[in-house]
């Protein structure tokens, strides 16, 4: 299917390459979908949220009610995340897949599907365990399987939970064999001691899942819910034939974790945007996806996924829309 993407682009109108970026978008894009008339639409956002025992360790300056605060705004469509994936014509779900929240109303837009109640501490032990994060994982592969049976041509992924750079960066450092060190940013925010503490935590955290025999466990042991639950929907949205949009860290690690454990897992995914985070970049590399944004994002919830939206309408009219040289010249 590149190959034929690749021959449709030389063939246009236009100098071959004389587009760049977008090309390559338009050929990563025909690959995703496997046809040469990809669609972009419709569109759907969707953010896992989790809550992370870690927290309670200092590794960040923000407390876990947080994450409950902004899934209550996300909600109500005034988080930054809902107000881009609104410009971009996504619909918007939130998936809490393992929060302490209460209170959310039910209704369109929302999928309360706990599998758990947050993670426990992966400073002290594992983060959760095989039967959780296999839980996890199912919970993202239905959220997927149902947006393909609904005819959603675009997942964009996204995130939310406080304390899960600590666990992206933790996971990042066991699936790439970088140093855990290379991998830990400020997150949301740091202090120099909180800094600190959370490089020391994902160090440890780190080389006790080195020494874990089982990999899977090793995983889950590091992991998240709502990272469990992206894994499971990158997977599956793949399988599905959708074009699975990849936001910033969390989403390259739960990328990471579905790349180890099922084959083929990446077969949909598009890496939006190369993020601040020292991490972020490691994870592509090792992933194989070149991003297509570096605007310096570190936000998180699906942002930089929501803001690539147009530009795949863009990729997508390239292929389609555009005459041949021969069409123009009779030739």
């Amino acid at each position: 299917m590149t190959t034929d993407a690749k021959t449709r682009l030389d063939a246009l109108a236009k100098p071959p390459g004389s587009l760049g970026k977008l090309e390559r978008l338009a050929l990563r894009l025909a690959a995703t979908q496997g046809r040469l008339d990809p669609r972009t639409r419709p569109r759907r956002l969707v953010i896992f949220a989790g809550d992370h025992g870690v927290v309670a360790d200092g590794v960040g300056l923000w407390p876990s009610a947080v994450t409950g605060a902004m899934m209550r705004l996300m909600r109500e469509g005034r988080s930054s995340a809902s107000a881009l994936g609104r410009a971009a014509g996504a619909e918007f779900l939130l998936v809490d897949a393992g929060s302490l929240t209460e209170g959310l109303a039910p209704g369109p837009g929302f999928l309360d599907a706990r599998v758990g109640r947050g993670t426990a501490s992966l400073a002290h032990g594992p983060a959760m365990s095989v039967a959780e994060f296999d839980a996890a994982w199912a919970l993202g592969a239905r959220v997927a399987a149902e947006a393909a049976g609904q005819g959603i041509a675009v997942l964009a992924l996204g995130e939310m939970g406080i304390g899960n750079t600590t666990a992206a960066a933790a996971l990042g450092a066991l699936l790439t064999g970088e140093a855990p060190e290379a991998m830990v940013g400020p997150g949301a925010g740091a202090s120099p001691e909180s800094l600190a503490r959370k490089r020391a935590v994902v160090a440890a955290a780190v080389a006790r899942a080195r020494a874990e025999p089982d990999h899977r466990a090793a995983i889950a042991g590091l992991c998240g819910y709502e990272i469990a639950a992206l894994a499971g929907c990158i997977a599956e949205g793949s399988r599905h034939r959708l074009t699975v949009v990849l936001d910033g860290l969390i989403v390259g690690a739960a990328a990471l974790v579905a790349q180890r454990l099922h084959p083929g897992a990446l077969d949909g995914a598009i890496a939006a945007h190369v993020g601040a985070e020292p991490g972020h970049a490691r994870m592509l590399a090792t992933l194989g996806l070149e991003p297509f944004l570096d605007w310096e994002l570190r936000l998180g919830e699906g942002s930089g996924a929501a803001l690539l939206l147009p530009l795949l309408d863009g990729a997508a009219a390239l292929l389609t829309e555009v005459a041949t040289l021969a069409e123009v010249t009779g030739g």
